[in-house]
Protein backbone atom coordinates (compact mmCIF):
# COMPACT_ATOMS: atom_id res chain seq x y z
CA UNK A 1 0.00 0.00 0.00
CA UNK A 2 5.84 -2.73 -3.03
CA UNK A 3 8.15 -1.39 -5.08
CA UNK A 4 8.57 -3.31 -8.29
CA UNK A 5 5.58 -4.56 -8.33
CA UNK A 6 2.94 -4.97 -11.54
CA UNK A 7 -0.08 -4.77 -10.77
CA UNK A 8 -2.12 -7.79 -12.79
CA UNK A 9 -5.45 -5.23 -12.84
CA UNK A 10 -6.75 -1.40 -13.20
CA UNK A 11 -10.01 0.28 -12.67
CA UNK A 12 -12.53 0.16 -15.61
CA UNK A 13 -12.92 3.95 -16.17
CA UNK A 14 -13.52 5.99 -19.36
CA UNK A 15 -10.11 8.33 -19.98
CA UNK A 16 -6.75 6.28 -20.38
CA UNK A 17 -4.97 8.55 -18.33
CA UNK A 18 -7.36 8.56 -15.18
CA UNK A 19 -7.91 5.19 -14.87
CA UNK A 20 -5.79 4.07 -12.28
CA UNK A 21 -6.58 7.10 -9.96
CA UNK A 22 -10.43 6.37 -10.56
CA UNK A 23 -9.69 3.07 -9.24
CA UNK A 24 -8.76 3.79 -5.65
CA UNK A 25 -11.96 3.44 -4.19
CA UNK A 26 -10.88 1.09 -1.46
CA UNK A 27 -7.40 2.42 0.05
CA UNK A 28 -8.10 4.51 2.74
CA UNK A 29 -7.51 4.49 5.62
CA UNK A 30 -3.88 4.52 4.86
CA UNK A 31 -2.88 8.07 5.65
CA UNK A 32 -1.71 8.52 8.91
CA UNK A 33 -3.61 11.60 9.85
CA UNK A 34 -6.81 9.08 10.21
CA UNK A 35 -7.16 5.91 9.43
CA UNK A 36 -10.75 4.66 10.39
CA UNK A 37 -12.85 1.53 9.43
CA UNK A 38 -16.29 2.03 8.04
CA UNK A 39 -18.88 1.31 10.68
CA UNK A 40 -22.30 0.16 10.89
CA UNK A 41 -24.85 2.66 10.52
CA UNK A 42 -26.21 2.79 13.60
CA UNK A 43 -23.49 1.44 16.10
CA UNK A 44 -24.52 2.66 19.46
CA UNK A 45 -22.15 1.07 21.74
CA UNK A 46 -18.44 1.43 21.34
CA UNK A 47 -15.27 -1.49 21.06
CA UNK A 48 -16.76 -4.43 23.53
CA UNK A 49 -15.95 -7.58 24.19
CA UNK A 50 -18.25 -10.83 24.38
CA UNK A 51 -17.62 -13.99 24.92
CA UNK A 52 -19.45 -16.87 22.68
CA UNK A 53 -21.78 -19.85 23.72
CA UNK A 54 -20.38 -22.77 25.29
CA UNK A 55 -18.00 -24.83 22.60
CA UNK A 56 -19.17 -27.77 20.99
CA UNK A 57 -17.34 -30.74 22.28
CA UNK A 58 -15.22 -31.99 19.57
CA UNK A 59 -14.64 -30.14 16.28
CA UNK A 60 -15.50 -31.46 12.84
CA UNK A 61 -12.60 -32.88 11.93
CA UNK A 62 -12.36 -34.97 15.95
CA UNK A 63 -9.42 -33.18 16.92
CA UNK A 64 -8.65 -30.75 19.72
CA UNK A 65 -6.83 -28.06 18.62
CA UNK A 66 -3.84 -26.36 20.21
CA UNK A 67 -5.26 -23.55 21.83
CA UNK A 68 -8.21 -23.29 24.28
CA UNK A 69 -9.33 -20.41 23.27
CA UNK A 70 -9.35 -17.77 19.75
CA UNK A 71 -10.03 -14.50 20.42
CA UNK A 72 -11.72 -13.00 17.30
CA UNK A 73 -12.58 -9.04 16.30
CA UNK A 74 -14.77 -7.69 13.65
CA UNK A 75 -17.10 -4.69 13.15
CA UNK A 76 -21.37 -5.10 13.82
CA UNK A 77 -21.50 -4.29 10.15
CA UNK A 78 -22.77 -5.83 6.89
CA UNK A 79 -19.49 -6.22 5.11
CA UNK A 80 -18.45 -8.06 7.82
CA UNK A 81 -21.24 -10.28 7.11
CA UNK A 82 -19.27 -13.51 7.44
CA UNK A 83 -18.14 -13.04 10.94
CA UNK A 84 -21.74 -12.33 12.15
CA UNK A 85 -23.82 -15.10 10.18
CA UNK A 86 -20.61 -17.69 10.81
CA UNK A 87 -21.24 -16.89 14.50
CA UNK A 88 -24.73 -16.29 14.96
CA UNK A 89 -25.01 -19.95 13.13
CA UNK A 90 -22.41 -21.85 14.89
CA UNK A 91 -20.22 -22.36 12.18
CA UNK A 92 -17.20 -21.02 13.41
CA UNK A 93 -17.40 -23.14 16.43
CA UNK A 94 -18.51 -25.99 14.52
CA UNK A 95 -14.99 -26.26 13.22
CA UNK A 96 -13.16 -25.16 16.31
CA UNK A 97 -14.39 -27.83 18.60
CA UNK A 98 -13.28 -27.17 22.36
CA UNK A 99 -11.69 -24.28 21.35
CA UNK A 100 -13.63 -21.32 22.64
CA UNK A 101 -14.44 -18.20 21.13
CA UNK A 102 -14.05 -14.82 22.41
CA UNK A 103 -15.18 -11.64 20.46
CA UNK A 104 -14.39 -8.16 20.42
CA UNK A 105 -16.76 -5.94 18.14
CA UNK A 106 -15.23 -3.02 17.25
CA UNK A 107 -16.04 0.90 15.52
CA UNK A 108 -12.49 1.32 13.95
CA UNK A 109 -10.00 -0.15 12.44
CA UNK A 110 -7.00 1.11 14.17
CA UNK A 111 -8.58 0.15 17.48
CA UNK A 112 -8.50 -3.39 15.85
CA UNK A 113 -5.10 -2.97 14.98
CA UNK A 114 -4.35 -1.79 18.54
CA UNK A 115 -5.95 -4.95 19.76
CA UNK A 116 -3.81 -7.48 17.48
CA UNK A 117 -0.61 -6.19 18.08
CA UNK A 118 -2.15 -6.19 22.18
CA UNK A 119 -3.08 -9.60 22.18
CA UNK A 120 -6.49 -8.49 22.35
CA UNK A 121 -7.33 -10.13 20.16
CA UNK A 122 -5.89 -13.14 17.61
CA UNK A 123 -7.81 -12.77 14.29
CA UNK A 124 -10.36 -10.25 13.30
CA UNK A 125 -11.90 -8.88 9.76
CA UNK A 126 -10.95 -5.64 8.87
CA UNK A 127 -10.93 -3.61 5.76
CA UNK A 128 -7.93 -3.19 3.90
CA UNK A 129 -6.35 0.34 4.80
CA UNK A 130 -6.45 -0.23 8.40
CA UNK A 131 -4.61 -3.78 7.75
CA UNK A 132 -1.90 -1.78 5.58
CA UNK A 133 -1.29 0.84 7.48
CA UNK A 134 -0.71 -1.76 10.87
CA UNK A 135 1.89 -3.99 8.76
CA UNK A 136 3.91 -1.18 7.21
CA UNK A 137 3.76 0.65 10.66
CA UNK A 138 5.41 -2.42 12.11
CA UNK A 139 7.47 -3.10 9.04
CA UNK A 140 5.83 -6.37 8.30
CA UNK A 141 6.13 -7.66 11.46
CA UNK A 142 2.94 -7.82 13.30
CA UNK A 143 0.06 -9.25 11.32
CA UNK A 144 -0.78 -11.27 7.73
CA UNK A 145 -3.77 -10.97 5.60
CA UNK A 146 -4.77 -14.85 5.58
CA UNK A 147 -8.25 -14.83 3.59
CA UNK A 148 -10.71 -12.21 1.88
CA UNK A 149 -14.11 -12.19 2.87
CA UNK A 150 -16.03 -9.38 0.99
CA UNK A 151 -16.26 -6.99 -1.77
CA UNK A 152 -18.20 -4.10 -2.37
CA UNK A 153 -20.82 -2.35 -0.97
CA UNK A 154 -19.87 1.14 -1.87
CA UNK A 155 -21.96 3.78 -3.97
CA UNK A 156 -22.07 7.19 -4.43
CA UNK A 157 -25.22 8.86 -3.04
CA UNK A 158 -26.69 12.17 -3.93
CA UNK A 159 -29.73 14.94 -3.47
CA UNK A 160 -31.40 14.46 -6.92
CA UNK A 161 -32.97 18.38 -6.42
CA UNK A 162 -28.88 19.47 -6.08
CA UNK A 163 -27.17 17.19 -8.05
CA UNK A 164 -28.69 16.17 -11.53
CA UNK A 165 -25.85 13.70 -12.56
CA UNK A 166 -22.06 12.84 -12.35
CA UNK A 167 -21.45 15.85 -14.50
CA UNK A 168 -22.87 17.75 -12.61
CA UNK A 169 -20.91 17.94 -9.05
CA UNK A 170 -18.81 20.98 -9.25
CA UNK A 171 -19.42 22.97 -6.00
CA UNK A 172 -20.84 20.43 -4.62
CA UNK A 173 -20.62 19.22 -0.61
CA UNK A 174 -19.68 15.71 -1.15
CA UNK A 175 -19.39 13.58 2.38
CA UNK A 176 -16.84 10.69 3.34
CA UNK A 177 -16.17 8.73 6.23
CA UNK A 178 -13.16 10.18 7.14
CA UNK A 179 -9.95 11.69 6.20
CA UNK A 180 -7.67 9.35 4.19
CA UNK A 181 -10.48 6.03 4.85
CA UNK A 182 -11.15 3.87 1.60
CA UNK A 183 -14.51 5.69 0.57
CA UNK A 184 -11.96 8.90 0.77
CA UNK A 185 -8.98 8.37 -1.33
CA UNK A 186 -12.08 6.71 -3.81
CA UNK A 187 -13.41 9.78 -4.24
CA UNK A 188 -10.49 12.13 -4.13
CA UNK A 189 -9.50 9.83 -7.26
CA UNK A 190 -12.69 10.08 -8.99
CA UNK A 191 -12.89 13.63 -8.85
CA UNK A 192 -8.71 13.98 -10.27
CA UNK A 193 -10.32 11.73 -13.03
CA UNK A 194 -13.13 14.26 -13.58
CA UNK A 195 -10.48 17.08 -14.08
CA UNK A 196 -11.66 18.63 -10.37
CA UNK A 197 -8.86 20.39 -8.26
CA UNK A 198 -9.30 19.39 -4.59
CA UNK A 199 -6.73 19.83 -1.63
CA UNK A 200 -6.71 16.35 -0.19
CA UNK A 201 -6.11 17.46 3.15
CA UNK A 202 -8.99 20.25 3.72
CA UNK A 203 -10.89 19.00 1.32
CA UNK A 204 -11.75 22.01 -0.28
CA UNK A 205 -11.45 22.83 -4.42
CA UNK A 206 -13.88 22.87 -7.35
CA UNK A 207 -15.80 20.26 -5.19
CA UNK A 208 -15.90 19.95 -1.24
CA UNK A 209 -14.93 16.89 0.33
CA UNK A 210 -16.64 16.58 3.42
CA UNK A 211 -15.34 14.23 6.01
CA UNK A 212 -18.45 13.19 8.22
CA UNK A 213 -18.95 10.30 10.40
CA UNK A 214 -21.25 7.42 8.82
CA UNK A 215 -23.70 7.49 11.92
CA UNK A 216 -23.93 11.39 11.33
CA UNK A 217 -24.11 11.22 7.35
CA UNK A 218 -28.09 10.90 7.32
CA UNK A 219 -28.83 13.84 9.49
CA UNK A 220 -26.39 16.27 7.62
CA UNK A 221 -28.15 15.06 4.63
CA UNK A 222 -31.42 15.82 6.03
CA UNK A 223 -30.19 19.14 7.33
CA UNK A 224 -28.83 19.67 3.69
CA UNK A 225 -25.36 20.42 4.69
CA UNK A 226 -24.18 17.70 2.31
CA UNK A 227 -25.51 17.59 -1.36
CA UNK A 228 -23.72 13.69 -1.83
CA UNK A 229 -22.10 10.82 -0.29
CA UNK A 230 -19.55 8.43 -1.55
CA UNK A 231 -20.55 5.81 1.42
CA UNK A 232 -20.28 2.04 2.26
CA UNK A 233 -23.35 -0.11 2.63
CA UNK A 234 -25.57 0.33 4.50
CA UNK A 235 -25.25 4.14 5.06
CA UNK A 236 -25.62 4.78 1.24
CA UNK A 237 -29.04 2.50 1.24
CA UNK A 238 -29.86 4.76 4.12
CA UNK A 239 -29.62 7.76 1.89
CA UNK A 240 -31.88 6.03 -0.48
CA UNK A 241 -34.53 5.88 1.99
CA UNK A 242 -33.99 9.53 2.82
CA UNK A 243 -34.85 10.61 -1.15
CA UNK A 244 -31.12 10.18 -2.11
CA UNK A 245 -30.92 8.60 -5.89
CA UNK A 246 -27.57 6.26 -7.10
CA UNK A 247 -25.06 8.09 -8.80
CA UNK A 248 -22.36 5.81 -9.02
CA UNK A 249 -22.10 1.76 -7.70
CA UNK A 250 -18.07 1.75 -6.85
CA UNK A 251 -17.76 -1.66 -8.40
CA UNK A 252 -18.63 -0.60 -11.94
CA UNK A 253 -15.35 1.27 -11.92
CA UNK A 254 -13.02 -2.23 -10.95
CA UNK A 255 -12.70 -4.98 -13.09
CA UNK A 256 -14.74 -8.01 -12.93
CA UNK A 257 -16.88 -5.52 -11.03
CA UNK A 258 -14.58 -6.47 -7.20
CA UNK A 259 -12.13 -4.44 -5.02
CA UNK A 260 -11.98 -5.85 -1.50
CA UNK A 261 -13.42 -4.51 1.30
CA UNK A 262 -13.00 -6.63 3.98
CA UNK A 263 -10.07 -9.31 4.56
CA UNK A 264 -9.26 -11.46 7.36
CA UNK A 265 -6.08 -10.68 9.64
CA UNK A 266 -3.79 -12.90 12.22
CA UNK A 267 -1.07 -12.00 14.49
CA UNK A 268 1.86 -13.68 13.29
CA UNK A 269 3.11 -14.48 16.58
CA UNK A 270 -0.93 -16.23 17.17
CA UNK A 271 -0.36 -17.93 13.56
CA UNK A 272 3.33 -19.27 14.20
CA UNK A 273 1.79 -21.13 17.87
CA UNK A 274 -1.60 -22.04 16.72
CA UNK A 275 -1.47 -23.29 12.45
CA UNK A 276 -4.31 -25.27 13.41
CA UNK A 277 -6.52 -23.08 15.11
CA UNK A 278 -6.11 -20.58 12.06
CA UNK A 279 -7.05 -23.28 9.39
CA UNK A 280 -10.27 -23.99 11.95
CA UNK A 281 -11.04 -20.48 11.48
CA UNK A 282 -10.46 -20.06 8.21
CA UNK A 283 -12.40 -23.64 7.37
CA UNK A 284 -15.43 -21.62 8.97
CA UNK A 285 -15.29 -18.74 7.19
CA UNK A 286 -14.91 -20.59 3.66
CA UNK A 287 -18.15 -22.99 4.78
CA UNK A 288 -19.79 -19.19 6.03
CA UNK A 289 -19.31 -18.01 2.47
CA UNK A 290 -20.50 -21.11 1.21
CA UNK A 291 -23.86 -20.99 3.29
CA UNK A 292 -24.48 -17.15 2.45
CA UNK A 293 -24.50 -18.06 -1.25
CA UNK A 294 -26.67 -20.96 -0.63
CA UNK A 295 -29.12 -19.37 2.01
CA UNK A 296 -29.16 -15.63 1.40
CA UNK A 297 -32.33 -14.62 2.70
CA UNK A 298 -31.55 -16.95 6.20
CA UNK A 299 -28.06 -15.01 6.19
CA UNK A 300 -29.27 -11.45 5.84
CA UNK A 301 -31.36 -12.72 8.90
CA UNK A 302 -28.79 -13.86 10.74
CA UNK A 303 -26.71 -11.30 9.93
CA UNK A 304 -28.99 -8.44 10.89
CA UNK A 305 -30.19 -10.71 14.26
CA UNK A 306 -26.41 -10.23 15.05
CA UNK A 307 -26.02 -6.34 14.31
CA UNK A 308 -29.00 -5.85 17.03
CA UNK A 309 -27.36 -7.88 19.18
CA UNK A 310 -23.82 -5.84 18.92
CA UNK A 311 -25.03 -2.69 18.11
CA UNK A 312 -28.02 -2.34 19.55
CA UNK A 313 -30.55 -2.14 16.84
CA UNK A 314 -31.73 -3.48 13.54
CA UNK A 315 -31.81 -2.58 10.04
CA UNK A 316 -35.26 -1.94 8.88
CA UNK A 317 -36.19 -4.28 5.65
CA UNK A 318 -35.83 -0.57 2.97
CA UNK A 319 -32.06 -0.85 4.14
CA UNK A 320 -31.17 -4.02 4.97
CA UNK A 321 -32.14 -5.74 1.76
CA UNK A 322 -30.81 -3.34 -1.27
CA UNK A 323 -27.57 -3.80 0.95
CA UNK A 324 -27.20 -6.97 1.62
CA UNK A 325 -27.32 -7.83 -2.36
CA UNK A 326 -24.87 -5.39 -3.64
CA UNK A 327 -22.33 -6.79 -1.03
CA UNK A 328 -20.11 -10.47 -2.56
CA UNK A 329 -18.93 -12.43 -0.16
CA UNK A 330 -15.71 -14.61 -1.26
CA UNK A 331 -12.54 -16.40 -0.32
CA UNK A 332 -10.29 -14.33 -2.44
CA UNK A 333 -8.50 -11.41 -1.10
CA UNK A 334 -8.52 -9.88 -4.14
CA UNK A 335 -4.97 -9.45 -3.52
CA UNK A 336 -4.39 -6.95 -6.92
CA UNK A 337 -6.98 -4.64 -6.03
CA UNK A 338 -5.08 -4.53 -2.25
CA UNK A 339 -2.05 -3.00 -4.29
CA UNK A 340 -4.08 -1.10 -6.97
CA UNK A 341 -5.63 0.83 -3.62
CA UNK A 342 -2.22 1.29 -2.05
CA UNK A 343 -1.25 2.71 -5.12
CA UNK A 344 -3.76 4.84 -6.20
CA UNK A 345 -3.64 6.85 -2.01
CA UNK A 346 0.00 7.54 -2.64
CA UNK A 347 -1.06 8.94 -6.16
CA UNK A 348 -3.46 10.63 -3.83
CA UNK A 349 -0.83 12.40 -1.70
CA UNK A 350 -1.85 10.53 1.14
CA UNK A 351 0.18 7.73 1.61
CA UNK A 352 4.38 7.56 1.39
CA UNK A 353 4.73 4.22 -0.79
CA UNK A 354 4.52 1.44 1.15
CA UNK A 355 6.18 -1.99 0.79
CA UNK A 356 3.53 -4.63 1.21
CA UNK A 357 6.18 -7.79 0.35
CA UNK A 358 4.96 -10.66 2.80
CA UNK A 359 1.62 -8.67 4.00
CA UNK A 360 -0.16 -12.95 2.62
CA UNK A 361 -0.02 -15.77 3.75
CA UNK A 362 -2.27 -17.78 1.85
CA UNK A 363 -0.78 -21.10 2.56
CA UNK A 364 -3.60 -22.32 5.10
CA UNK A 365 -6.59 -20.92 2.96
CA UNK A 366 -5.62 -22.62 0.26
CA UNK A 367 -4.87 -25.52 1.63
CA UNK A 368 -8.97 -25.71 3.08
CA UNK A 369 -9.98 -24.89 -0.44
CA UNK A 370 -8.14 -27.70 -2.11
CA UNK A 371 -9.63 -30.01 0.21
CA UNK A 372 -12.86 -29.02 -0.79
CA UNK A 373 -11.85 -29.10 -5.04
CA UNK A 374 -11.90 -25.49 -5.02
CA UNK A 375 -8.83 -23.46 -7.31
CA UNK A 376 -6.24 -21.30 -4.74
CA UNK A 377 -6.22 -17.95 -5.04
CA UNK A 378 -3.43 -15.94 -5.60
CA UNK A 379 -1.55 -13.37 -3.30
CA UNK A 380 -0.33 -10.72 -6.35
CA UNK A 381 3.00 -11.12 -5.68
CA UNK A 382 2.78 -10.17 -2.04
CA UNK A 383 2.77 -13.69 -0.23
CA UNK A 384 5.13 -15.27 2.69
CA UNK A 385 8.94 -14.65 1.79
Amino acid sequence: MAPNLALPHTPAHPGAGRIRRSAAAAVAGLTAVALLSACGYGSENDDKKADSAAPAAGSSSGAKLSADTVKIGYFANLTHGTPLVGLQEGIFQKELGSTQIKTQVFNAGPAEIEALNAGSIDIGWIGPSPAINGYTKSDGKSLKIIGGSASGGVKLVANPEKVASLDDLKGKKIATPQLGNTQDVALLNYLAGKGYKVDAQSGAGDVSVVRSDNKVTPDAYKQGSIDAAWVPEPTASKLVTLGAKVLLNEKDIWPDKKFVITNIIVSQKFLADHPDVVEAVLRGSVNTNAFIKANPDKAKTAANEAIKKEAGNALEPAILDPAWADIDFLDDPLAATLQTEADNAVTAGLLKKPNLNGIYDLTALNKVLKEKGQSPVADAGLGAK
